[in-house]
């Protein structure tokens, strides 16, 4: 009993940990049995000793431990029970089952199995990772009631980023572990009143170094290490709290911060950004999974296959050639600098800076031993391994325009830095601090689309960056704000058509001029999917193949998750580019978008995202191929005053019976599909005497001309001198093909079909005049529909069909006669195969849902597949991807 105490706080020294921080002795507590004992040292909800004399039995003083479980609340139950007899020691692992067992002089052996000891646990971050989850809510939860308690911005937002990090310093050596914590506790009143004051203190003890810092201070306030870095530089307001403000905080300080990805930071601050700002910023918060999909294959799969063929060639011989080896790979990694121009919480370049951390510190091991020292040593021995670790947070750059984000951003860093020293010291097994801190990340508050690049950090970087990553704002050009649109006019001034272009492309832009005058940088952004299909591939790449960029890997779309509350739905690609290269591209495919990818080694990638030539289709007036023309329908511009449901069409005939022979049939794209009955009052070609006859209607061509006339449009105001006419007018003379303008991303054959010459057709149907079944097979194949998917432009997923981009570049097939009859064999069997369907009351858009589609009609849809494949060449198609990478080529020819 005399030597238990000494014995059990002498243990905890050895993690750098005082005993009384954590543990209690002697806690009184009662048995299952129904007798009350003491635990020998209890830490609550972590470890529980049961000390005995020497030779004593370990597996009955396990026993006693167990049945103090009884006496203790839920939240008290510790996740191990560590038994003693001076000499030996068992461990249990309550959550995994694992029971260790060892002696005295072996413990530095087992060092490892202690790290919960000291906050050193390392845990994988997962999508889901509760730990983080909780962290997110309990840090929203703070900020509300600080700021309903009238806390507001600048000082909010900086206020908690130095609490984040006191939070995480506490939990991870840069602090006495816990002491943060234990300070808060004892120190401030229950009621909350003076808990301002006291963070107030802490904050100003941080920035301060232990030579200027007043006499006389608390000594436990005077333990808070100097930070430096600038993060507590500054003074802030005082919070003002109250007692469950307080509790909050300290509900927040007894989570484990030391498991919480700093990747998740910014998700955490998402939610305390308003969410009208959050669309504007076009903000998403990156998973951790996703941030890995980019880094692969920028530079971190080829910089650790690089490493691995290092560590293993020659594994455990001495000699230069392989140390030089080891030792040129380390300077590489210290020597490459990252940017990411629009980094948000810092998201992409934390991550990016652990595995380059990760990566060297392997290195750096191979070459020890390569060496034949042994790691050992450094524990005892007086060897700064600081020497050995070269790789730092100033190779990082970063633009932001929110403020807050980029403090967050750099903070994020520091803090990711702290984790790979603690990686580092239990590999070396010898502590590796970084406070005060020296190196600091480069993140620049501003508008990157308006700051040159190459100069913000000529000073720091003066020979240009390795690598340009990140996830841009995702906003589509239609929900540009007037500043956005000004950012992208000033940046794009030389590309036309620039006006169809999305946010993001600004960054793609300009990085691609970047590396045109840096040839060795390469880039990496993630993208909503809109700049790899319709209008806007064209518009952009034209610009980056004139700048000489080249796609080196892709992601084709996929669900893009991330970990903020409230996850925005979105279908994203990657993207990486730069010069042209000799290197296979890679190119990664997804059969479920919310899956994991499977990879492809090609030859090219095009910015379609297929493997293919490097081509950008652009508008064109006409089509390339010898086929009739295709326009859109007629538009009216009549202010609704000429369309009519069939209710009021009979009420109009009711009072104006003459009108009944200018009534004929319309078609959007919706009436067409769902078999919606419209009716279109067409007085164009109207007698001028019937029109006198019809007061009714001379009353609609008067609302007509009215609101032509108080259009600000130059070309409608014209059109009011003629208001009895269209403003787009397309009248076939024969039955005549159409196609909707908008079909949904679900079907799988955009459906097709005839119109009568007395029907009208609305803008939203695209018409073609003059082609007959073989027309109307080889649109209706899957071999077109595949070109839709991937070069028409999308309303949400949606497939918007464009005449002079989709139909106009189509490369059709060069049939026999044989081939052609046969296409127009199966078309029509395709149409045959409708008529029932249609009898029955079905519609197109019932027999073209995948879900309800016909078994005879997908049969018939097969075997014209077939007859359109053979028409292109003699070998099948195995899949999508193949008959678009197909017809590129046939393209490009």
């Amino acid at each position: 009993n005399a030597e238990s105490q000494s014995f059990w706080n002498a243990f905890f020294h050895v993690f750098g940990l005082n005993r009384r921080r954590v543990a209690s002795f002697e806690k009184a507590v009662d048995k299952l049995v129904g007798a009350s004992g003491r635990i020998d040292c209890f830490w609550p909800g972590v470890l529980m000793i049961e000390q005995k004399s020497r030779g004593k039995d370990l597996e009955a003083a396990a026993g006693q431990a167990f049945d103090y479980f009884y006496g203790l609340d839920e939240k008290q139950l510790p996740k191990y029970v560590l038994v003693s007899d001076f000499a030996q020691f068992q461990l249990r692992n309550l959550d995994s089952g694992e029971t260790i067992s060892f002696a005295l002089d072996a413990l530095p052996d087992h060092i490892q199995d202690f790290a919960f000891v000291a906050g050193y646990e390392v845990r994988a971050v997962h999508e889901q990772d509760p730990v983080n989850q909780e962290a997110a809510v309990q840090m929203g939860r703070l900020h509300d009631l600080l700021r309903d308690a009238g806390y507001r911005a600048p000082d909010l937002d900086k206020f908690l980023v130095r609490l984040l990090f006191c939070l995480f310093a506490d939990d991870t050596g840069i602090f006495e572990r816990g002491s943060f914590e234990f300070y808060l506790e004892t120190f401030t009143a229950v009621d909350g009143r003076d808990l301002g004051m006291h963070l107030h203190q802490v904050f100003e003890i941080l920035d301060t170094p232990p030579a200027q810092r007043q006499g006389h201070l608390d000594e436990e306030l005077a333990k808070f290490p100097y930070v430096n870095g600038g993060l507590f530089a500054g003074g802030l307001r005082t919070a003002a709290f109250d007692s469950r403000m307080r509790t909050v905080l300290l509900e927040v300080c007894r989570l484990d911060w030391g498991k919480v990805s700093p990747a998740i930071f910014g998700s955490m601050f998402q939610a305390a950004m308003d969410p009208a700002e959050r669309r504007e910023l076009g903000a998403h918060f990156t998973s951790e999974a996703n941030i890995m999909k980019l880094l692969g294959p920028l530079f971190l799969d080829e910089l650790r296959a690089e490493a691995e063929g290092f560590i293993r060639a020659d594994r455990g011989k001495t000699g230069m050639a392989g140390r030089t080896q080891l030792k040129g790979a380390m300077t590489k990694l210290a020597s490459y600098t990252f940017l990411d121009p629009a980094c948000g919480s810092g998201n992409f370049l934390i991550i990016a800076y652990r595995e380059l951390r990760r990566l060297e510190l392997e290195l750096v091991v191979a070459d020890l031993e390569r060496s034949g020292q042994r790691l050992e040593v450094f524990a005892e021995a007086d060897i700064d391994v600081a020497q050995f670790l070269k790789c730092s947070v100033n190779q990082f750059f970063g633009f932001e325009y929110e403020g807050f984000a980029a403090r967050v951003a750099e903070t994020a860093l520091w803090l990711v830095d702290h984790q790979m020293n603690l990686e580092a010291s239990a590999r070396f097994g010898k502590y590796l601090p970084r406070i005060p801190i020296v190196s600091s990340p480069h993140i620049v508050h501003g508008n990157a689309l308006q700051l040159d690049w190459a100069t913000a950090f000529e000073e720091a970087q003066p020979e240009g960056f390795s690598f340009i990553l990140g996830n841009p704002p995702f906003v589509g050009a239609k929900y540009q704000s007037a500043a956005q649109r000004v950012d992208l006019r000033q940046n794009l001034h030389d590309v036309a058509s620039a006006g169809l272009l999305d946010y993001v492309t600004g960054w793609f832009v300009k990085s691609a001029r970047y590396v045109a005058a840096h040839p060795k940088c390469r880039v990496g952004f993630v993208s909503t999917n809109s700049i790899a299909q319709g209008e806007q591939v064209g518009v952009l790449w034209e610009a980056l193949f004139g700048l000489g960029m080249q796609v080196h890997f892709a992601h084709r779309t996929f669900a893009w998750h991330n970990e903020a509350a409230g996850k925005a739905a979105v279908h994203v690609v990657i993207e990486g580019f730069g010069v042209p290269n000799e290197n296979k591209k890679r190119l990664f495919s997804y059969l479920d978008i919310k899956g994991e990818p499977l990879e492809t080694v090609v030859g090219n990638i095009n910015p379609y995202l297929v493997e293919g030539p490097d081509v950008a289709i652009t508008r064109r007036s006409k089509p390339i191929c010898d086929v009739p023309e295709m326009l859109s329908g007629n538009q009216p511009i009549d202010g609704g005053q000429y369309l009519f449901t069939p209710e009021e069409k009979m009420s109009f005939v009711d009072l104006e019976p003459l009108s009944q022979l200018y009534f004929r049939r319309w078609y959007g794209a919706y009436e067409f599909l769902n078999g919606i009955e419209r009716w279109c009052l067409w007085l164009g070609d109207a007698l001028p005497q019937n029109l006198r006859a019809m007061p009714h209607a001379l009353a609609r061509i008067e609302a007509v001309r009215s609101s032509r006339s108080e259009s600000k449009r130059a070309s409608t105001k014209k059109l009011a001198g003629t208001p009895t006419r269209f403003q787009v007018e397309v009248f076939p003379t024969e039955p005549y093909l159409v196609i909707p303008e908008v079909s949904s991303e679900r079907r799988k054959f955009i459906p097709l079909g005839y119109m009568q010459p007395n029907e009208i057709a609305s803008n939203k149907l695209r018409v073609l005049e003059g082609t007959g079944l073989y027309g109307l097979g080889v649109l209706s194949s899957t071999m077109h529909n595949a070109w839709v998917r991937y070069v028409s432009g999308r309303l949400k997923s949606d497939y918007q069909y464009s005449v002079k981009v989709v139909y106009n570049n189509f490369p059709w097939p060069t049939p026999s006669e044989r081939q052609r009859a046969a296409v127009e064999v199966a078309a029509e069997a395709v149409l045959e195969a409708r008529v029932p369907f249609f009898q029955s009351g079905a519609t197109l858009a019932d027999l073209y849902d995948p879900r309800s589609m016909p078994s005879v009609l997908a049969r018939a849809h097969a075997e014209l597949d077939k007859a359109v494949d053979l028409a292109y060449r003699p070998q099948a198609f195995v899949d999508e991807r193949r008959r678009v990478e197909y017809l590129f080529e046939v393209w490009g020819a």
